[in-house]
């Protein structure tokens, strides 16, 4: 492995013309893709296997053109002060808004009328009008949002408080400054870690080179493979993160390689060779994390995975290659000037490095190893207290009650809870495969429930086969009475009776996902121990990988649930609805994190693994590998949370927790359990850490992660400083 990745380094260096050649027109072919594709017209959500789904199986077989999964809409009324929506002018506004939302559109399905369908409130203070289409909201066309927004406001300007909520008013997230101080602060610590502009700005620019040819490919392809809208979102998130880390762990090393007085191209290849080899091993636990969630069988998580794992491919190959050979381009610039200025006393560098005080990463690493046993009892003991609130995780997904009170979906999820109650806002849609008769016994069945509002006569199909009831719950759709509800009105009818409806939908989206964790675990956490147990020759270090990465991920989840669902520091992230935790959280975090955090413990024990096949005892090798890569680490950490919290100031309620899930789990997993943890447990064993059955040994692949292979190498290799010759 590091043989071949040093040929490819030199080539690249060699060959940087050519090289960076390919990559633009990689990113113009992407771009030119991207702007010519059609639009994205659908983003389908569907759950095999779920009664949910079954359902709407049923209702587009048994109601052809009813739009069974088609987007809603509704705008509610409230009249003003002293007045009801039963007053003659509120009635002709309502009506006039009726016709012109019948008329609006030819992608509408039904419009109702308040007051036929007795959706007034019993005080009249509040009314809505429902809306159904024939398709999905990402299928609406503009002409048709329009038409509803203009609707709303042409009733607004009458008198009345009008809102507008439902799935119709979907749209992609929208994005804030967030993500651009995250790039900014990236290209601070970049700066501050290695002292150069241009070397700052390899990392940065290879990252967005890297995320423009992934996003722009997802969106070129987004009609054919019908994506959904944050599956660029998710591919921009990881992919800018793992690219500004990989091209740093790699400009690093080659900085390390001109120091130790190699020419350029040789430093160029050595660094391939050798953080090469960490980053593609690293690349490969997140692109098996991510490709890992094919196993919850729900479509839209998987063509996520998918994505945002051609975002991290992408980004490895970069790195690999175009980083040689920007290097090449660099020049001197790439080492800080005051390095430049020492270069010119013949064999200063390396005698400065001897010469030089322990860096912070040394001081820290025998701190730790004088006292492993407080330091690991410290860490554990501290993820374990931030990790009890995770105990109480309560898992929906969000609907408009989460929203901001700015948003006119929260507004009318306000108005319709006060006007008729909370369960207005998530109604149960009951689909009979059977005759009226039936249909008759399931209402009457239905209403002998707890936690029932309302429920409607049912209406049967044209051929008298089925019929469709809707139940009001007394609770909002995110609560657990709601969720209790489906259950019994599942559990008190028979087989031939469906629930589903968006809240139904989501009950079951959780239960998919709870039913999936521990396969998924499992898969995930097993391929990477083995990947692991390849790359370091031991079954310890992978197995302390592991342990400490479900510490770290368990801690992050009680961070979210502190923040999004007790509401603790609420206010300061933008949380201004508590609620339960979206339900793909866990797992999506499993996913993601496990990727991540595998980069840091990849790159910093490899070093330590280099020093010990090297000849050095456990001890001097944890300290030699923090020498030479905590503080790239660290810098690789603060990115990486720089970039994810500046995702949580989207209004979109599901990204923001991700990226302040991802942010707070980078945190923990970087600085608790990779920089405390690990060297201590690692402490603790000694020699026993890198120990591995004999049969085992000869079984594994040698994939030279350390670059033993190059060490032959260094008797003939030309050692002259080459830091100021072109």
């Amino acid at each position: 492995m590091a043989t071949f990745l040093y040929k490819l380094g030199r080539t690249a260096f060699r060959r940087r013309r050519l090289v960076a050649l390919l990559w633009v027109a990689l990113l113009a072919l992407a771009g030119v893709g991207a702007a010519t594709a059609p639009a994205a017209t659908s983003s389908s959500f569907s759950i095999p296997g779920t009664e949910a789904q079954r359902a709407f199986d049923l209702l587009e077989e048994r109601f052809p053109g009813a739009g069974a999964d088609g987007a809603t809409a509704r705008v509610v009324f409230k009249a003003p002060d002293g007045g009801t929506m039963n007053d003659p002018a509120s009635k002709a506004v309502v009506e006039e808004t009726v016709a012109a939302l019948r008329s609006g559109s030819d992608q509408i399905v039904s419009v109702t009328d308040p007051y036929t369908a007795q959706a007034v409130s019993r005080d009249g203070s509040t009314a809505y009008v429902s809306v159904a289409y024939k398709v999905n909201g990402m299928e609406l066309t503009d002409e048709t949002r329009e038409a509803l927004q203009q609707a709303g406001r042409a009733a607004q300007g009458k008198g009345l408080t009008v809102e507008l909520g439902g799935d119709a008013l979907q749209t992609m997230p929208e994005t804030g400054a967030g993500e651009i101080v995250g790039v900014v602060i990236a290209g601070i610590v970049l700066v501050v870690t290695f002292g150069s502009l241009v070397a700052a700005g390899l990392p940065l620019l290879t990252a967005i080179i890297g995320v423009g040819i992934g996003v722009s490919t997802i969106t070129a392809l987004a009609n054919v493979l019908d994506l959904g809208s944050t599956t660029s979102t998710l591919a921009m998130m990881i992919g800018l993160a793992v690219g500004i880390d990989y091209a740093l762990f790699i400009v690093s090393r080659y900085r390390a390689e001109l120091a130790d007085g190699r020419d350029k191209e040789e430093a160029a290849g050595r660094a391939t060779g050798t953080a090469g080899s960490a980053v593609v091993f690293a690349g490969l636990t997140v692109v098996i994390a991510l490709v890992g969630l094919a196993v919850v069988n729900i479509p839209m998580l998987t063509k996520m995975g998918f994505a945002a794992a051609g975002t991290v491919v992408i980004a490895v190959l970069i790195a690999l290659t175009l980083i040689p050979a920007l290097l090449g381009f660099a020049g001197d610039k790439v080492i800080g000037r005051k390095q430049r200025k020492g270069a010119g006393n013949p064999g200063s560098t390396e005698e400065a490095g001897k010469a030089a005080k322990p860096n912070a990463g040394t001081r820290w690493a025998r701190f730790v190893i004088r006292r492993p046993v407080l330091v690991l009892l410290a860490g554990v003991l501290g993820l374990g207290a931030v990790a009890i609130p995770a105990a109480s995780l309560e898992m929906g997904l969000p609907d408009d009650g989460v929203k901001p009170v700015s948003a006119t979906e929260r507004r009318a999820y306000d108005l319709l809870s006060d006007g008729f109650g909370p369960g207005f806002n998530g109604p149960l849609l009951v689909v009979v495969d059977g005759d009226k008769a039936t249909a008759d016994k399931t209402v009457a069945t239905i209403k002998g429930l707890d936690g029932i509002a309302a429920v409607t006569p049912a209406t049967p199909n044209k051929a008298g086969d089925a019929a469709m009831i809707t139940v009001i719950p007394k609770d909002r759709p995110s609560s657990g009475a709601t969720e209790t509800l489906v259950h019994d009105i599942r559990g008190a009818t028979g087989d031939d009776v469906l629930v589903t409806g968006a809240t139904a939908m989501n009950i079951d989206f959780s239960q998919k996902m709870n039913d999936a964790l521990v396969p998924y675990l499992a898969l995930v956490v097993g391929l990477a121990f083995v990947l692991l147990t390849v790359v370091f020759r031991s079954v310890l270090v992978p197995l302390k990988a592991a342990l400490g990465f479900l510490l770290s991920v368990v801690a992050a989840l009680g961070a979210v649930v502190a923040v999004f669902q007790w509401g603790w520091l609420g206010s300061l992230f933008g949380v201004e609805q508590t609620g339960p935790i979206m339900s793909m959280m866990p797992i999506f975090m499993v996913g993601v994190v496990f990727g991540l955090a595998m980069d840091y413990e990849v790159f910093l024990v490899t070093r330590m693994r280099e020093a010990y096949v090297h000849g050095e005892r456990p001890g001097e090798a944890i300290v030699t590998g923090f020498r030479h890569s905590a503080r790239v680490v660290t810098a690789a950490a603060v990115i990486m949370i720089a970039v994810f919290s500046g995702f949580i100031g989207m209004t979109d309620q599901m990204i923001k927790m991700i990226g302040f899930g991802l942010a707070v789990a980078v945190l923990f997993d970087a600085f608790v359990v990779r920089m405390a943890i690990v060297p201590a447990v690692l402490a603790l064993l000694g020699h026993k850490a890198w120990w591995l059955p004999k049969w085992l040994d000869r079984v594994l692949p040698n994939v030279d992660v350390e670059g033993e292979g190059l060490a032959a190498r260094d008797a003939g290799a030309d050692r002259k400083p080459d830091l100021v010759k072109a």
